[in-house]
């Protein structure tokens, strides 16, 4: 099948939590500091559910503190949800602007943006461990109801993502169903990327998602 490496060091972290500092932090700083923290503390075991007292007990401020920057705990998800979209979504662009699909380059570049989306976003979770447990749900049992749709829609455009790219190819396949095998494809795929992230996650990070990447896509492509 054709090359489906992604470059990892296209893939954003998000930055480690430091200390926090005694002075006083500049504007928009501090909010920050709280996201850092949080997708820090969904890293360790255990960590399905954090409280809002854990969390400003690790940045040695008060629960109120937390408040001034954030309405709600849901309002911290949402952040750390806008970092997993921005990241993965500009990423995606980054590939559809490299491999340009469409049937006058053939079937082979609509399954090589196929596979290096699906490659991205492995190694997005592996360098996001933390963010791998808001993107399966772990994170957001406990949480307003609307982060978990947010979420699934999240997949839903992943899935159609990959629906344009299969489509190329199943044009430049000469299929006489394309949309109907594009979708099918699609489907597998993102539920392939899913079923790794929440094993990942379940393992305690142990799992990579990408292993065996090259051959599990070579069969299912």
């Amino acid at each position: 099948m054709p090359d489906a490496e992604f470059s990892s060091s296209d893939v954003p972290v998000a930055p480690e939590a430091a200390a926090p500092a005694r002075k006083r932090p500049k504007p928009g700083e501090r909010r920050v500091q709280i996201l850092q923290a949080l997708a820090t503390m969904l890293e360790q075991p255990g960590a399905e559910r954090i409280t809002t007292a854990a969390l400003a007990a690790r940045l040695d401020v008060s629960e109120a503190a937390l408040y001034r920057h954030f309405a709600s705990k849901a309002q911290m998800f949402e952040g750390l949800i806008e970092f997993i979209e921005q990241s993965v979504f500009t990423l995606i662009n980054q590939i559809m602007e490299r491999e340009p699909a469409g049937a006058e380059q053939g079937a082979d570049t609509g399954v090589r943006q196929a596979a290096k989306t699906v490659a991205m976003l492995l190694q997005f979770a592996e360098k996001n461990p933390g963010m791998t447990r808001v993107m399966v749900g772990d994170a957001l049992v406990f949480e307003n109801e609307r982060l978990q749709q947010r979420m699934n829609q999240f997949f839903d455009k992943i899935e159609s993502t990959l629906k344009q790219s299969l489509r190329a190819a199943a044009d430049g396949d000469g299929s006489a169903t394309p949309s109907l095998d594009a979708q099918v494809r699609a489907s597998m795929l993102t539920a392939f990327v899913v079923g790794r992230l929440q094993r990942f996650a379940r393992s305690g990070f142990k799992r990579a998602p990408s292993e065996h990447l090259e051959a599990s896509l070579a069969r299912m492509l």
